[in-house]
């Protein structure tokens, strides 16, 4: 396959002891040490009063990773196509209507419209746009534990076949109980990229994504070791290593399963 090139002109981070990439650089660099406690998202202030109401902590993770990666490239975000990447979506808000129609009599109507709408794939894409005025495609998709690797790579191909700039937007919280059991996931953790072509924005390095048809790659691990049960723990989470190089400010290169095949990730100063 032919490699893909952009450059990442934004980026961000939220995440157990990672409150936003201005906090978690040191601590991605190895410069500061990790200290995991637990950082709920902040509701979104972006969004109007009523519509933050509505927002549960999945779409909050969500925003607030769009939003320090859009700020970050300095860019409009209503001008950013983008690209959100979950493999659970908003499993709290889909546990509660699960849990609801199992429990209360159906006469009760015990599913609210505002639920439901929370619950599908692209409700945090939704807020996003809202937010924003923003009439930008954006592409919503989960791939399992393949789902960080799936949202780089439709990203990328974005950059390079419109030659325009994309914001990545890739996030995961716990499901509830009795989902849990089903898919495990360690703690909220999400990031945004905002990637561009050449000419667009301050480049903060240069990534490039190679598809193999070729399986046997394994996840790629943290070098910093606090983190390595957060990337086991939560599909987004396999970011971090690519996270980490940009922090430390040198090149880097890893491989990503994705599905049969496998992604080579390369980064540049």
């Amino acid at each position: 396959m032919t490699v893909l090139e952009a450059n990442i002109i934004g980026v961000s981070v939220w995440g157990p002891g990672l409150e936003g990439w201005a906090a978690s650089r040191p601590v991605l660099a190895g410069e500061a040490p990790y200290e995991p406690r637990p950082s709920p998202a902040p509701p979104p202030a972006v969004l109007p009063p009523t519509e933050r109401r509505r927002t549960g902590p999945v779409a909050r993770l969500a925003l607030v990773v769009a939003q320090e990666a859009a700020a970050a490239s300095g860019l409009p975000p209503a001008s950013l196509r983008s690209v959100f990447a979950s493999s659970n979506g908003d499993g709290v808000v889909v546990g509660g209507i699960l849990d609801a129609l199992a429990t209360i009599p159906a006469e009760s109507r015990p599913v609210s419209p505002t639920q439901f709408h929370n619950s599908v794939h692209n409700a945090a894409a939704g807020y996003w746009s809202i937010a924003n005025a923003s009439a930008e495609p954006a592409t919503c998709l989960g791939l399992h534990d393949d789902t960080w690797a799936a949202g780089l790579l439709k990203a990328m191909a974005e950059v390079v076949a419109d030659a325009e700039p994309v914001l990545l937007c890739a996030y995961d919280h716990p499901l509830p109980a009795p989902l849990d059991a089903r898919r495990p996931t360690l703690a909220p953790f999400g990031l945004g990229l905002v990637l561009a072509p050449p000419g667009i924005g301050r480049p903060l390095a240069r990534l490039a994504v190679r598809y193999e048809a070729m399986a046997g790659a394994a996840p790629p691990v943290p070098r910093i070791e606090g983190l390595r049960p957060l990337a086991a723990g939560n599909a987004a989470a396999r970011a971090l290593p690519l996270l980490e190089a940009l922090a430390r400010g040198g090149a880097a290169s890893h491989f990503l399963p994705y599905g049969d095949g496998s992604l080579t990730v390369t980064l540049a100063p």
